[in-house]
């Protein structure tokens, strides 16, 4: 079976202003912030792999590459074997943002419902299994409830649910607990740990230490665009004799730093 994802020499600059440009006399993708850099990532299928890294690391550039959502200077992307820009890959990817970008007219179900239609499910399928996931994430009685007057923590659990209505094969998570309270976490953690028993490969980006040493079997530290460790929790620890994920991804960073 191929690697749920293979990334290979990834690189993303974000190009200046045409006028910048035309001042210092550089051909488009020459000039301005380079996110990523030659970056190379494989993720086995049925895997639960952890991206760890600062702001600016280059999380959010490199999920946003895979799932299509900028165009890339350099570099090849797969999802299951194909190229990631391929109708079959962009079908069986799910991601659920770090933002909140529920559209405020959309109700709970209509949210479902419509991202269902975009992924090609008929009205019926769509139907029963936005009543699956509004079951599962307890947003039933929400229903007919638009997405600003819900709390932050039923919004996170429709972006959960939105990105799951579909049925990918690997799913990405984006600080999907970022902001929610600890019961919701955990309640959260639970669903995910059960998605993977199911062989959903995830891929998991997080700020909170504790939920990558608690859930990933695999973690990669990123900083600069560049990939400075992978391995397990444990494996990090002894890498960086820490006693903890959080002094082992401490000293990493640190050591990057003076060198």
């Amino acid at each position: 079976m191929p690697n749920a994802l293979s990334i290979r020499g990834l690189t993303k600059r974000y190009d200046d202003s045409r006028r910048d440009r035309r001042r210092r006399r550089q051909p488009p993708g020459t000039g301005g912030f380079l996110a990523v850099h030659d970056f190379d990532l494989e993720i086995e299928a049925g895997s639960f792999f952890g991206l760890l890294g600062p702001n600016g690391a280059g999380k959010t550039t490199i999920i946003s590459a895979v799932c299509n959502l900028i165009r890339v200077t350099a570099g090849e992307i797969d999802v299951f074997g194909e190229p990631h820009d391929a109708l079959h890959a962009r079908r069986i990817v799910g991601l659920a943002e770090q933002d909140v970008n529920l559209d405020r007219f959309l109700d709970v179900e209509e949210t479902l419902l419509f991202h269902g239609g975009y992924f090609g499910m008929s009205r019926a399928e769509a139907r029963r299994r936005a009543g699956e996931m509004m079951d599962v994430f307890d947003l039933r009685a929400k229903a007919g409830v638009r997405a600003p007057k819900l709390s932050g923590g039923m919004r996170r659990r429709l972006l959960l649910a939105r990105a799951l209505m579909h049925e990918p094969r690997l799913v990405i998570l984006d600080e999907p607990t970022a902001g929610v309270d600890f019961e919701l976490r955990l309640e959260l953690w639970r669903y995910i740990r059960r998605l993977h028993d199911q062989g959903t490969t995830i891929l998991l980006t997080t700020h909170y230490l504790e939920e990558a040493d608690e859930l990933c079997e695999e973690i990669a530290l990123i900083r600069d665009g560049r990939l400075i460790a992978r391995d397990t929790a444990d494996g990090l620890r002894t890498l960086y004799n820490a006693d903890s994920l959080a002094d082992a991804y401490v000293r990493a960073m640190g050591s990057l730093s003076s060198g």
